[in-house]
């Protein structure tokens, strides 16, 4: 493998690194504010419920795609993200002001900038930054609203669901495309090449030598791996390093790595990759041994 691709190839678990320890650290606030996504964090029906919307969501950009409303799948997504940014913020700055009017001020306008932010200057740099603080939120969320065993039933079930989207019906794949073609900001982009412009190039455009610019990961498949190291880290209980996180979680994080690792090597085969089978099962399997090794300790 030659340096131009290496290096984009690692900067992938970096970037999963940054998902996983910002979702950590943004789950105590999270707590704090009381910001969750269910109720009942030990209900087996979260899981359903959470695929279900997935379901609804995935046929309504298809549909949107299918007849080419450019706009409205733009202005769909806009308004996703924002909202992803109000519940993120509300979390961030009510456990710090508490919930005041000026907080919710503050978490209006911090929302506002961040999607105005990402569709008016939709560079890559500014995808994977803000990204990263999209993907560690969603996932710090999650990870407090379901207990372990929940998330465990959500990553088994988003990970065959993937698999079949993509190597069996394909529309994850068509669902990929339209979302790249209009450039909308819900992937991480890496790079190939210094003066790599997304704004100008995006993903469809090829560089020198017929390889495309840069690679492109789905943020769900940085953020489900996250939400079981969050939820590790709030619901098993035993020893923590540093009084932060237990072995279970980091479990996960080693676990999760290693199924990006697999995932990786069978993406240089240039067809399109069902992400979520390696990671899911990777970040599973960890957990699995480090919650073991906590019941040693």
């Amino acid at each position: 493998m030659d340096t131009k691709n290496l290096i984009p190839l690692l900067a992938m678990p970096l970037l999963l690194l940054a998902v996983e320890i910002g979702a950590l650290l943004i789950s105590l606030p999270v707590q704090a504010s009381g910001v969750v996504a269910f109720e009942d964090p030990s209900s087996i029906a979260n899981p359903v419920i959470f695929i279900a919307i997935l379901l609804v969501f995935t046929a309504l950009l298809l549909v949107l795609i299918k007849y080419d409303l450019k706009k409205v799948i733009t202005a769909v997504i806009g308004i996703s993200i924002f909202l992803t940014f109000v519940y993120i913020f509300v979390a961030l700055v009510y456990a710090s002001m508490g919930a005041t009017d000026l907080a919710t001020v503050v978490v209006l306008v911090l929302s506002v900038l961040a999607t105005v932010l990402l569709y008016k200057y939709p560079e890559w740099y500014v995808i994977d930054g803000l990204g990263i603080l999209i993907g560690a939120g969603v996932a710090s969320i999650f990870g407090v609203s379901l207990e372990v065993v929940p998330v465990l039933i959500l990553l088994v079930l988003l990970a065959v669901y993937d698999a079949i989207s993509v190597y069996k019906t394909k529309h994850m794949i068509t669902l990929a495309e339209g979302v790249i073609d209009q450039k909308t900001p819900i992937l991480f982009v890496i790079p190939k090449r210094r003066n790599y412009s997304f704004i100008k190039e995006g993903i469809g455009k090829l560089a020198d030598g017929g390889e495309r610019a840069a690679f492109i990961i789905g943020m769900g498949d940085m953020i489900m791996p996250a939400i079981l190291v969050v939820s590790a880290n709030v619901f098993v209980k035993g020893w923590k390093l540093a009084g932060m996180i237990n072995l279970p979680a980091i479990g996960a994080i080693i676990g999760s790595l290693g199924g990006l690792a697999v995932l990786l090597h069978f993406v240089m085969s240039g067809k399109p990759q069902a992400g979520l089978p390696p990671l899911c099962g990777g970040t599973i399997l960890g957990f699995l041994v480090g919650w073991g090794l906590s019941m040693m300790v």
